[in-house]
């Protein structure tokens, strides 16, 4: 008797990344290998370890509001945006952490899994300067399950990011 599962279906895996990402993806001709994990890795330590890379490779994708209207950080793992040099950068009054409400609205995903584009909503995009440090920097594929690696340059120009120094100074 045979099989009655084509070769086909057996062939193809569903990816791991968030269907809006993979659509992005294709809007942008961009292949990459994206990773998924059984754990979620919604912090940047756990998807450091998940990877197997160093923290500071880890991309965070950060929604801040300012002025109201919401702006994308890109940060690198190990080190935290500094909200004051947002503002003088920004040339804002206030900016302040997006709430889970304002983050979803705005990229189309939930905390812990947004990536660094394929956005619902164009976004205004601040790179910190720190990810160019690394030839490969990991980012979320749009889960708290999934991430995929590529050089920081073509990622911060996929995102359509502004090269900025907002990383918070250690004393």
């Amino acid at each position: 008797m045979s099989d009655s599962r084509s070769d086909t279906a057996q062939e193809t895996t569903p990816s791991p990344a968030h269907p809006r990402f993979a659509e992005a993806l294709t809007e942008l001709g961009l292949t990459v290998e994206v990773r998924g994990f059984p754990e979620a890795t919604r912090t940047a330590a756990e998807a450091a370890a998940a990877v197997g890379c160093d923290l500071a490779q880890i991309v965070k994708s950060l929604i801040f509001a300012v002025d109201g209207q919401p702006v994308l950080v890109l940060m690198d793992g190990a080190s935290r945006v500094d909200v004051e040099r947002v503002r003088t950068e920004l040339g804002a009054t206030e900016v302040g952490r997006a709430d889970a409400a304002l983050v979803r609205e705005t990229t189309g995903y939930a905390i812990g899994g947004v990536p660094p584009f394929g956005h619902r909503t164009p976004t205004r995009v601040l790179a910190d300067r720190g990810l160019l440090a690394h030839d490969t920097v990991w980012a979320a594929a749009g889960t708290p399950h999934a991430v995929f690696p590529l050089d920081p340059a073509s990622l911060i120009e996929y995102a359509q990011g502004r090269i900025v120094d907002v990383r918070e100074r250690t004393s």
